[in-house]
């Protein structure tokens, strides 16, 4: 019987995905809430809307710049510590060259191989210092080399994801008059952006994107009433 031919797929998300996720999910999510608590503050004060409006443009704008910088912040440290590590190898190589080149033979050892198989693999790689280093900081530290750009792009890529998210639940602000039948349009398109978004991310993630979809609008959908209510009570 022939073989049927065997396909793997895997999702190895890159960064800008990552950084996607993360703005976009805080931009659906946290102005949403924002925008459900003003409403239970100001349903009762005339021109509601425009307050509900500038506090959420206003939060979009600090959460934007808060998520950019941290963004900014994280792929600067690992930029940071890659070099520093990177550093710290060159000098062992030189000042402890025998307990690095043990280190190597450890990798191998930890595979399953025996000394003599291992040993003209180990003897290559530490014959050029560059490629002894790269070595073990790939398969030692399991860390690879930062892309130079990656902190500047994180930053943008995170916040504009932030302001797209956040302009979906405040939008109906904008456009409706009253706050309470803006409130109704904008649960009804923020949660429908939020199961739209849950379920392509857990497509990609590997999750059923039904399961996907309705858990990013419970998360999103508990934070709203969460905020409306308390603001009731208060």
């Amino acid at each position: 019987m022939p073989l049927s031919e065997h396909t793997e797929k895997h999702f190895t998300a890159n960064a800008a995905v990552r950084d996607i996720v993360i703005g976009m999910s805080d931009g659906l999510t946290v102005p949403f809430a924002l925008a459900a608590g003003l409403t239970a503050a100001a349903a009762a004060i005339a021109r509601g809307n425009s307050i509900i409006v500038t506090a959420g443009f206003a939060e979009i704008a600090a959460g934007s710049i808060a998520m950019g910088l941290g963004g900014y912040l994280a792929a600067k440290t690992d930029s940071e510590h890659y070099s520093s590590e990177l550093d710290r190898e060159f000098r062992e190589t030189v000042e402890l060259p025998d307990i690095e080149t043990e280190e190597v033979a450890k990798v191998f050892r930890d595979y399953g191989l025996s000394e003599e198989q291992m040993q003209p693999v180990v003897t290559a790689i530490i014959s050029d210092q560059k490629r002894w280093v790269d070595f073990m900081m790939r398969f030692e530290l399991g860390l690879e080399k930062p892309d130079p750009g990656r902190a500047a792009r994180s930053a943008a890529t995170i916040a504009a994801s932030y302001i797209v998210g956040g302009l979906v639940p405040l939008t109906p602000y904008i456009l409706v008059q009253g706050v309470l039948p803006a409130l109704w349009i904008s649960v009804g398109v923020t949660l429908l952006a939020l199961f739209a978004f849950g379920s392509v991310k857990g497509h990609f993630t590997g999750v059923h994107p039904l399961r996907g979809g309705l858990q990013t609008v419970l998360v999103g959908g508990l934070a709203a009433a969460a905020a409306f209510f308390i603001a009731r009570l208060i």
